[in-house]
């Protein structure tokens, strides 16, 4: 069996798994890693993770974050003017943060997100570069009522995330899921 297969059966059996309604949103957030190279495997297959979560008698919703950067930036009344000088991107980063949030939170009431929902954030990849991944899932999880689970390429150890495994990662509570870790 490939490794996203086992990466599906073991979200499924701890998504079965009953919630604690007063968890804090940094305990509600749950980390599906796998790696790097199977992102197109598991975009192929994220459908399996809706079905494995309905029938643990929870709602889905997808979000996902792989055009933002695009959507955003092209919105930005000097763009041409930081592809020039792409040195002076970071100080505009901030804003691309918040773009994303509000993204977000439009999503959520479009969507009627409740406590019973999963909400899947997809493309985390895309921020490589541009965002730490803590720094958005610290801004969206407090959003979420029920769990979120953020599909991420890349590593954990010890509850060590590195995304892509291409720079130091950092340590956060969410709960981590694996191909290998069985639950």
């Amino acid at each position: 069996m490939n490794r996203i297969r086992r990466l599906i059966q073991s979200y499924g059996r701890y998504i079965s798994l009953p919630w604690r309604k007063e968890a804090a949103p940094a305990q509600r957030v749950i980390f599906c890693v796998y790696h790097e190279t199977e992102e197109r495997s598991l975009r192929a297959k994220v459908d399996e993770f809706e079905i494995a979560t309905r029938r643990a008698g929870h709602e889905w919703a997808l979000f996902d974050l792989t055009d933002t950067f695009a959507d955003w930036f092209s919105s930005q009344r000097y763009a041409v003017s930081y592809f020039r000088q792409p040195r002076l991107l970071p100080t505009l980063l901030p804003k691309y943060l918040t773009f994303i949030a509000d993204r977000f939170q439009s999503f959520l009431i479009g969507e009627g997100i409740g406590p019973d929902h999963v909400v899947a954030l997809k493309g985390v990849g895309s921020l490589f570069g541009f965002l730490k991944v803590k720094d958005v899932v610290e801004k969206l999880a407090p959003m979420v009522k029920g769990r979120l689970v953020v599909f991420f390429p890349g590593s954990c150890e010890n509850n060590n995330y590195r995304l892509l495994d291409g720079y130091d990662g950092w340590n956060y509570l969410a709960v981590p899921i694996t191909a290998d870790k069985e639950y």
